[in-house]
């Protein structure tokens, strides 16, 4: 193939629908469960970020083995501050038990999910917490790919 074949111009992966920025305290347990599902769900069609308004040290050990038990690794992932520009790049904000931390511009979307922090928690508890933020995230990706 040539680079003037039009079929070789459509390999190029198409923009993202959404940008999607999950925020909870510590960046630790639900907004990164919920970026490893949005990531395994929808695949390039969604930018993701996660971000804590007092990020940890790690991701919650439980977290982790919690996903790895449906096939989705967070193990690589790790806590990060919340920005502004984070904030600002982002189509959706969700929030998950950060309080008054994220801040507010127009435009976005705003969505505050409750949530139990598994902070501290086995995986037996983590696991209702992780179906939760999946049935949600699977909820989150029909909105945007009817948008």
């Amino acid at each position: 193939m040539t680079a003037s074949n039009p079929a070789s111009s459509s390999s190029a992966a198409p923009a993202p629908l959404a940008s999607v920025l999950f925020v909870c305290v510590h960046n630790a347990g639900r907004s990164q469960m919920a970026a490893g599902f949005l990531t395994h769900l929808a695949g390039d069609r969604v930018e993701v970020r996660s971000a804590g308004s007092l990020p940890g040290d790690q991701v919650n050990p439980a977290a982790v083995a919690a996903m790895r038990e449906i096939g989705v690794d967070i193990s690589a992932a790790t806590p990060k501050a919340l920005t502004t520009e984070a904030v600002q790049a982002s189509d959706y904000v969700i929030t998950m038990g950060c309080g008054d931390a994220c801040p507010v511009f127009p435009g976005k979307k705003y969505l505050d999910w409750s949530l139990a922090d598994p902070a501290g928690k086995g995986v037996e508890a983590v696991r209702p917490i992780r179906d939760a933020i999946r049935s949600r995230v699977e909820s989150l990706i029909a909105e945007i790919d009817a948008a």
